[in-house]
């Protein structure tokens, strides 16, 4: 395999997020998610001036996984958290974390997981917050290697449709 580079992401490759970001989410969701609600959410909650938006802000933090030859392969986004459950001043939400189909399973996943902790230890955070998907068994046991526990749930919604998503937590 091809060697793959991880690097912190800049507001210049806001295309590239945007690009994976509903690349990603398609692939994950398309199966049971409404497609004009699907493709909604893609063009706003996965827009690139979203992805530019989280990169010039101080509190966020987005890196990018590519291939030798420059193609965005993975990423993941830390953000403050944004949870329906009570969070102590500092924590941290993993907003996201997505490899393409066909890379996953090569180790993406847990290079990313490692920078995101760092960079949260790096910040003082006590908790590292995540959401995922209830029916999502492959992410949940890839969460629960890396130590998270499940501490609630919240809705998460793609248009009108409502899914139900699990809240974990990293005791940092």
């Amino acid at each position: 395999m091809a060697e793959l580079l991880l690097r912190r992401a800049t507001a210049s490759d806001a295309d590239r997020l945007s690009l994976l970001g509903q690349a990603t989410f398609l692939v994950a969701f398309a199966s049971d998610h409404p497609g004009d609600a699907l493709v909604t959410h893609c063009r706003t909650q996965h827009s690139p001036e979203l992805y530019a938006d989280w990169a010039e802000r101080r509190d966020h933090a987005l890196w990018l996984v590519e291939t030798e030859l420059g193609a965005p392969i993975g990423y993941a986004a830390l953000t403050p958290p944004a949870l329906d459950i009570p969070v102590d001043q500092g924590d941290l939400e993993l907003k996201r974390i997505y490899a393409l189909t066909g890379w996953q399973n090569a180790g993406l996943g847990r290079r990313l997981m490692d920078a995101v902790i760092a960079e949260a230890r790096a910040r003082g955070a006590k908790r590292l917050y995540l959401c995922v998907y209830e029916i999502n068994e492959a992410a949940q046991r890839f969460y629960a290697r890396c130590g998270f526990v499940r501490v609630g749930q919240q809705a998460f919604k793609v248009g009108e449709a409502v899914f139900n998503d699990w809240i974990l937590a990293l005791e940092l």
